[in-house]
């Protein structure tokens, strides 16, 4: 929004600056830290307040997180809310890209806080079902995908780019929807899945994020796509701006949600990120490189759909409990520990999907 300030601009002044990515990246970045300092505490204490005995902990899950039984769910309103604000004050508006990964952020999140109010009212764990979840998330990221190929340039249009060949397509066609859906759908669950102990999931949705928010500037200038051999999408540099509002939203989320945990993420922050994520790497087309980046949410997923694969078909598990977190609390580690670790494998993980960038 206040891109228009470079109306004023002369060349050289102040308002100038308003122009560069960079700049409104960095302001986009600090403004959605501060508005998480300054509304999370209120927000908590107002959850709290509504919530009563927040979020129903699972009975068959690890003794250890009854002691968290109180806390408040939802939120992800708080990141939700600091990125939209800071997306709209910092972004140019007239870019399709921006307004297609805002609107299945929101969409997303709006699929999470139903369930979450479900769970809350009625304390249970069991809130909407998954079935009109998949299906509403499948209408989102269908509408979402087709919006952005619409606006890919025509020779990229349908093609699924391929990371380390430089000029090399696979022409999907009007399959590139279903694919997309599939992406975005399944970036959106796989987060979800790991949003399952204190700082687990937003710390590494920040990496994710942070990591195509440098990819979105490359492929969005023509000079850095030339150079670094990849697919040059008008537009999708100022997606930067959306992943630094996301990283410093994330960041003053982790303020509250560090162990121990005062508020919890919920369905409403876990499956907006995911499928923003999806969105970005949809809109860059960077969809393999997005589960390279976000290898750990792959893993957390895989973990589910093997146990539940091995156990209907043998009767026995394959881990101690899915997703594989809880697998390693079972075995005996602590909770930091996991979630340390986990950060550094997504940090490992982004460098290696950031250098498929020159690897062409």
């Amino acid at each position: 929004m206040l891109y228009w300030l470079t109306e004023f601009s002369a060349g050289g002044d102040f308002f100038n600056l308003f122009r560069y990515i960079t700049f409104r990246a960095g302001a986009a970045f600090m403004t959605a830290l501060v508005f998480g300092f300054i509304f999370g505490q209120p927000l908590i204490d107002l959850l709290r307040r509504k919530q009563g005995k927040g979020q129903p902990i699972r009975d068959d899950g690890p003794a250890s997180h009854f002691a968290k039984a109180g806390t408040p769910t939802m939120g992800g309103l708080l990141i939700l809310s600091a990125l939209v604000f800071s997306t709209l004050v910092w972004a140019r508006l007239d870019t399709p890209y921006v307004w297609i990964v805002l609107l299945v952020t929101v969409a997303f999140g709006l699929i999470g806080f139903a369930d979450d109010y479900a769970k809350v009212t009625k304390q249970t764990t069991k809130g909407v079902s998954s079935r009109v979840r998949f299906i509403a998330g499948l209408v989102i990221a269908g509408l979402a995908t087709y919006a952005a190929a619409s606006f890919h340039p025509p020779d990229l249009t349908g093609q699924l780019a391929l990371p380390l060949f430089k000029n090399l397509l696979l022409n999907l066609g009007l399959f590139f929807i279903p694919f997309g859906m599939v992406v975005i759908v399944g970036s959106a669950n796989a987060v979800n899945l790991t949003d399952g102990l204190d700082g687990l999931a937003i710390m590494p949705v920040m990496i994710a994020g942070g990591t195509l928010g440098i990819i979105s500037y490359v492929v969005g200038n023509a000079n850095f796509a030339e150079y670094l051999g990849v697919h040059f999408v008008p537009g999708t540099g100022e997606l930067l701006v959306f992943a630094a509002a996301l990283f410093g939203g994330g960041l003053g989320f982790l303020w509250y949600n560090a162990p121990p945990a005062a508020v919890f993420m919920g369905d409403t922050g876990s499956l907006a990120l995911g499928g923003a994520l999806g969105a970005i790497a949809v809109c860059t087309k960077h969809e393999i490189v997005l589960a390279i980046v976000g290898g750990l949410f792959v893993v957390e997923a895989l973990s589910v759909i093997i146990q539940v694969l091995y156990f209907k078909s043998t009767g026995k598990r394959v881990f101690l409990m899915a997703p594989i977190h809880h697998h390693f609390e079972k075995k005996g580690w602590a909770e930091p520990q996991i979630v340390i670790r986990f950060w550094i494998i997504s940090l490992i993980l982004a460098m290696i999907g950031l250098a498929t960038l020159k690897v062409r």
